[in-house]
C-alpha cells in the first residue's frame, strides 16, 4: 500500500538527505519551489565543514545505537519494579513486566520501520508532521521537548538525592541540585551519539553494578533472617483492597521503564547503516525484559511488601551508599544524553540551512554550548521550583509516553507501513499487533493520567 501523502514519498525520494535534512545540493538556502529567498551556493570552507560533519554524524553502528538506547531506557527507575511487584503480586509483575516489554519492542521495530522508508526523519516531530500535519508537527515537538526536559529535571533532583545520601546531608538540597545540574551540562556537551554511546558503556556497567549489587545485599540480609528468605512475606497475588489508581500506579512504572523509543529517530539518524536497528531493537527488548523481570522479582522476594524506591534504599545504610555511588554515571549520562536529543532538535531547527548545525565551526560550537546551558537551567529551574514535580512529572509521563511508545507507532504502521490486503494473513496478524499498541497506550493515557492525579490529591489532602 502506498504512503497516505504520496507528496512526501516524491519529495524525498528525488533528493540525497544529509543526516541533518540538508539536502546533498552544495548549496545552502531554501531548497524547494514553495520556499522564498535565494539559493546561496557554499564557499570552501562551508563545503569543507560539511563534508566533515556529514562523516562525524554518520559513525554510529548498531551496538552502539544498543547502548545509547539501553543508557535512555535503563536507569535508577528500574529500581522501582520490585516495589511495582509489591503492588501488583508475583504472578501479575512477571506477566504485565514481560508482556510490556514485547509489546514496546515491537511498536520500537515499527519506529524503525518508519525511519527506513523515509529517511528525511530526524526526530519524533518529523513523523509527528506526516501523520498530522503541521499543527501535528508543533504539538508533537512541544510534547517532545517538555518530556525530555522533565526527564532531565528528575535527573537533577536524582543527583541532589545520592549526593545527599553520599553525604548524609552535608549541605542544603538547592547546593546539590546545582551540582548536578552543573555535571549533566558538562557530560551533554559532545554533539553526536557516537560519542556519547562511549560514556554509555561507563554508564551499562554502572547501572548492572548497582542492580546486582542491591539484589545480593538485599539477598544475603533475607538470608539472615530467623527462618532465612523463607520467612519474607511476598505474596503471589496482589496486595487486598487494591484501588484501581494504586494498580495502574504500579502498572505506570513497569511502562515508563520501556519508554525508549522516544529519543529512537534521533539516535537512528546518526546510523551508518539504519538497516541493521533491528539488531539492537531485538537485543534491547530481550535484554529490558530479562533484567526488569529479574530484578522486579528478586527484590521483590528478597525484601517484601516493604520494599523502598529505589529498592537500593532497602538494601541497607552502608550499601545503599555504595550502590549510589556506583550509580553515579547512570545519573549523569543518562540524563545527559536526553539533553543532546533536545539540543540536537533544537540546533537543528534553528540552523536549517547553515552549515552551523553540525557544530564543528567556532559559532556552531558556541550556538551549541550555549544552548546546552539553557536546557540544563531550564530543567533546573523547573525541577527545583515546582513542589509537586515527580507527580507532574508523572502525569507529563502519562500523557506523553503513551503516545511516543505505544500509539504513534501503531497509527505509523496503518497510515504509511502497511502494504498490501488487509485480508492477508500477514497484515491481519500485524493490524491486530498494532490495534493492541494503540489500546494500550489510550489506556495508558487515560488511567496512567487519572491515576497520577488521583496521587496527587491523596497526597495533598489531610490525614485524619
Amino acid at each position: 500500500m502506498a504512503a497516505i501523502n504520496p507528496a512526501l514519498d516524491t519529495a524525498h525520494s528525488d533528493k540525497k538527505m544529509a543526516p541533518f535534512g540538508i539536502p546533498d545540493s552544495g548549496v545552502l538556502g531554501p531548497q524547494s519551489d514553495d520556499e522564498v529567498g535565494e539559493v546561496r551556493p557554499m564557499d570552501d570552507y562551508e563545503k569543507q565543514k560539511m563534508a566533515e560533519g556529514e562523516a562525524h554524524f554518520h559513525r554510529l553502528g548498531w551496538k552502539r545505537l544498543t547502548i545509547v538506547l539501553i543508557v535512555t531506557a535503563v536507569a535508577l527507575g528500574s529500581l522501582s519494579l520490585p516495589g511495582a511487584f509489591a503492588t501488583l503480586g508475583m504472578v501479575a509483575g512477571v506477566i504485565l513486566t514481560v508482556g510490556i516489554g514485547l509489546i514496546a519492542t515491537y511498536a520500537s521495530y515499527v519506529v524503525g520501520q518508519m525511519k527506513l522508508k523515509y529517511p528525511h526523519i530526524s526526530h519524533y516531530t518529523d513523523a509527528g508532521r506526516m501523520m498530522f500535519g503541521n499543527i501535528g508537527y508543533e504539538i508533537i515537538s512541544v510534547m517532545f521537548v517538555l518530556q525530555l526536559v522533565f526527564t532531565i529535571g528528575s535527573h537533577v533532583l536524582t543527583g541532589a538525592i545520592m549526593f545527599g545520601n553520599l553525604s548524609n546531608d552535608g549541605a542544603c538540597t538547592i547546593v546539590f541540585t546545582v551540582v548536578s545540574a552543573i555535571l549533566l551540562f558538562i557530560v551533554a556537551i559532545p554533539p553526536s551519539f557516537s560519542e556519547m554511546a562511549i560514556l554509555g558503556y561507563i554508564d551499562f556497567a554502572s547501572i548492572i553494578a548497582a542492580i546486582f549489587i542491591t539484589i545480593i545485599s538485599t539477598g544475603i540480609r533475607a538470608g539472615e533472617l530467623d527462618g532465612g528468605v523463607a520467612a519474607v512475606p511476598w505474596s503471589v497475588w496482589p496486595k487486598e483492597d487494591l484501588s484501581l489508581a494504586e494498580t495502574f500506579i504500579a502498572i505506570s512504572n513497569i511502562v515508563f521503564a520501556y519508554s525508549f523509543a522516544l529519543c529512537q529517530f534521533s539516535f537512528m539518524d546518526e546510523m551508518h547503516t539504519p538497516s541493521d536497528y533491528s539488531k539492537s531493537i531485538v537485543t534491547l527488548g530481550i535484554f529490558e525484559i530479562f533484567l526488569y523481570t529479574i530484578t522486579g522479582a528478586l527484590v521483590y522476594v528478597f525484601v517484601g511488601p516493604d520494599v523502598r524506591a529505589p529498592a537500593l534504599l532497602s538494601a541497607g545504610p552502608m550499601v545503599s551508599k555504595v550502590a549510589f555511588g556506583i550509580a553515579i554515571p547512570v545519573i549523569f549520562i543518562s540524563g545527559s544524553i536526553n539533553t543532546t536529543v533536545i539540543a540536537r532538535y533544537v540546533h537543528g531547527r534553528m540552523f536549517k540551512k547553515s552549515v552551523i548545525r553540525y557544530v564543528n565551526t567556532p559559532m556552531g560550537w558556541a550556538t551549541w554550548i550555549a544552548l546546552d546551558a539553557a536546557i540544563t537551567l531550564l530543567a533546573w529551574v523547573i525541577a527545583s521550583a515546582i513542589p509537586f514535580f515527580s507527580d507532574l512529572l508523572a502525569i507529563c509521563s502519562s500523557l506523553f509516553v503513551s503516545g511516543f511508545t505505544f500509539y504513534f507507532p501503531a497509527i505509523m504502521w496503518f497510515m504509511f507501513i502497511k502494504e498490501g490486503s488487509w485480508w492477508s494473513p500477514k497484515n491481519m496478524f500485524l493490524g491486530a499487533a498494532n490495534a493492541l499498541n494503540f489500546i494500550v497506550g489510550v489506556i495508558v493515557l487515560g488511567v496512567g493520567t487519572y491515576a497520577a492525579v488521583w496521587d496527587i490529591v491523596s497526597i495533598s489532602l489531610p490525614t485524619n
